[in-house]
Formats: C-alpha cells, sequence, structure tokens
C-alpha cells in the first residue's frame, strides 16, 4: 500500500515521539520538517532513518505540497496561524493538543472547517494508553452500571524545559488546566458520554518555577489543582493534578463508580520500569475480577505515554485509509478546551463557572 507521508512543524520533543512511533508503522514515513530552531531540527534528523526535507517554516513545506498530512507539534500559542495556513491546503491533519490556547480560537478553526474534506484530528493520546482504553471499553459495557462519578488522580514531574522556555507562561499555554488537562478533560466526556455543563476549581502555583525569571518575567503556571466537572446526566467527575510529585509510582490513576460496581485502573510513570497494569473491577455484591494489561516495550520505548502514541497513529491512519470520521474530532479538541479554561477562569474568580459562558 502506498506509504502515508507526514510533514512535522514543530520538532521539539512530542515531534520526537511522533517520529519513533511512526517509523514503527510501515504504511507511513516522516518525509519533512519545519521548526526555525536548528538545535531542534537536528535532533529529530538524529533519529529518523530515511531523508527528510527540512524549513525554517511551514509555509515553505506547504509550498512543496510534498505530504498527506500535516502534524502540528508546535508551540501551543502558534496553532491559530499554522493551522489557518495549513486548512487552506485540504489535507489530512493531525494537531497536537490543545487544539488552541484558547475556546475563541477553537471557534474560528471550527467555523474555518466546516465541512471539510480530509480527516482532522486532535490528538488526545491518553484515550489510547492500553490500561485506560480497556478501562474505557468495561464502563460502556456497562460493566459497573450507570455511571455516577468518575475520578482522575495525575501525580507527575514539573514541565519540561521548552525551546525559549515557551511553557512557562499563561498567555502561551492557556494555563495548566488547558495545556496539561485538556486530555483529562476529553476522557471524562468520553468515557461519561454526556455534556459537560459546569466546572469548580481550587488551584495555584505553590513549588514549581517559583524562583525562575525570563526576561524580567516570573512564570505564572499553577502546579496543581482540583476541578470538578458536572454532566448534564447527572455524572460529576474529579481531577486531582499535582506536578512536584517526581516520585510516583503509578503517573495516573482512575477510578470510576456505577451503581452496580467500581471500576480501577493506573497508568505506570516512565521510570518506574513496569510495562503492565492492572484493570480491577469490583461489584456491589462482592465478586471480583482483576486483568492485567501489557504493553510491548517496543512501542513504550517510542515515547513517554504509554504506548498511546503509537495506538493513535493506526487509529488516524485506519481513518484516512477508510475515509472515515476521526475518532477524536475538533469538536472533541474544542470542548476538552473549554473545559480547562472554564477551570483557569473559576480559580481566578472563586465560583463555579457554566460552560455557556465559554462556549457562546
Amino acid at each position: 500500500m502506498k506509504k502515508i507521508k507526514y510533514g512535522i512543524i514543530g520538532a521539539g520533543t512530542m515531534a520526537r515521539e511522533h517520529i519513533l512511533n511512526i517509523s514503527l508503522i510501515d504504511n507511513a514515513e516522516v518525509v519533512a520538517l519545519a521548526d526555525p530552531h536548528e538545535d531542534s531540527l537536528n535532533q529529530c534528523k538524529e533519529i529518523l532513518k530515511t531523508k527528510v526535507l527540512c524549513f525554517k517554516n511551514h509555509l515553505e513545506m506547504i509550498e512543496k505540497n510534498i505530504v498527506d498530512v500535516y502534524l502540528i507539534s508546535s508551540p501551543n500559542f502558534t496553532h491559530i496561524e499554522i493551522l489557518k495556513d495549513v486548512i487552506k491546503t485540504k489535507k489530512h491533519i493531525l494537531v497536537e493538543k490543545p487544539l488552541c490556547t484558547n475556546t475563541k480560537d477553537c471557534l474560528e478553526i471550527r467555523k474555518l472547517t466546516k465541512d471539510y474534506p480530509s480527516v482532522f484530528w486532535t490528538a488526545m493520546e491518553y484515550r489510547y494508553m492500553p490500561p485506560v482504553s480497556k478501562f474505557i471499553n468495561e464502563i460502556h459495557n456497562n460493566k459497573i452500571g450507570d455511571l455516577k462519578t468518575l475520578t482522575i488522580r495525575e501525580h507527575r514531574f514539573p514541565f519540561l524545559k521548552k525551546v525559549n522556555d515557551w511553557n512557562r507562561f499563561e498567555e502561551n499555554t492557556g494555563g495548566t488546566l488547558v495545556e496539561k488537562c485538556c486530555h483529562f478533560f476529553d476522557l471524562m466526556r468520553l468515557i461519561i458520554q454526556s455534556k459537560p455543563l459546569s466546572v469548580y476549581a481550587s488551584g495555584g502555583q505553590d513549588v514549581n518555577h517559583l524562583d525562575e525569571v525570563y526576561n524580567g518575567k516570573k512564570p505564572d503556571i499553577i502546579d496543581n489543582a482540583y476541578v470538578i466537572v458536572n454532566f448534564e446526566n447527572g455524572a460529576r467527575s474529579l481531577l486531582e493534578l499535582c506536578m512536584f510529585a517526581e516520585n510516583s509510582d503509578m503517573q495516573e490513576e482512575l477510578v470510576a463508580t456505577g451503581n452496580k460496581g467500581k471500576i480501577e485502573t493506573s497508568v505506570p510513570s516512565d521510570d518506574s520500569g513496569k510495562t503492565s497494569s492492572n484493570i480491577r473491577i469490583g461489584m456491589r455484591d462482592g465478586k471480583t475480577h482483576i486483568e492485567n494489561i501489557e504493553v510491548d516495550k517496543k512501542i513504550l520505548e517510542a515515547g513517554h505515554h504509554h504506548g498511546s502514541t503509537y495506538y493513535e497513529h493506526l487509529a488516524f491512519l485506519k481513518a484516512i485509509k477508510s475515509n472515515s470520521d476521526p475518532e477524536v474530532s475538533l469538536e472533541d479538541g474544542l470542548i476538552a478546551v473549554a473545559v480547562g479554561e472554564a477551570a483557569e477562569q473559576s480559580i481566578k474568580q472563586g465560583r463555579l463557572i457554566n460552560l455557556e459562558e465559554i462556549i457562546s
């Protein structure tokens, strides 16, 4: 079969993860990179085993017209303008989360992509982590009955160092609850299968980056939070985030309760050395089922998201081949940003935020 040719815009850490995972797939290849920073391009070129064209910006890549897919993994604040240019090509698009740094820009992209002829996919890797995917399927198969509550906990290391330290400031990222946590708000919607109505959050910047200064400015991104999301069907969900918990054994833990039972799973930290985790289902009638979910070590070594980037690319390529709708749509990306933006506003204003205030 004809290989799908990727052009990657933004050659940073996530681009390298995409390159490693695409290299594991027979019918896909990276043929072009675009980034204004020579060091970033060189780091990507070092892990590529095939010849690749390099460009200083995405417009040069577009002009060459040599790719089937534009993969956007550039800094969050650049997404809006890059997307405006890439959309004109009508090629397939895979854009890293968050779709944009605010809901207003996401709504503009939605307007520009009405009746878009190719696959437009918002990257939400956490859906594709094997234990999380199994967790979702068991809930949707009614193993625990009607879902009532969902808790997602992430205890992890601080934000990584980025080029020009762009991720230290809310104006560039959308804020931690947009930049980092849109993944989890997407999971909440996917698992609960209902519309989020309101958000209440408490959080702050208490440990990380307090002594850092960049061009006279101190970082303003929060490093811990609790976020409660209320859904139209009566279910509610809680996110617990802590980004000064480097020595965690499990980076993510998920627990869902229904009227018949409870299901829980976890995702190992990258440095834990673990290649598997358990799904545990405990029923109210006393029955318990535990299943081990193993991930191939070769796939684990291709990134920092417990194999999910590989499985997401398989799903993305399947949508291209079959000319089907994306599993993670622009709308999914938009609402995930809106919930994150509502959570950031809730912390600043000390009140519950209705989603209709954000998505008007």
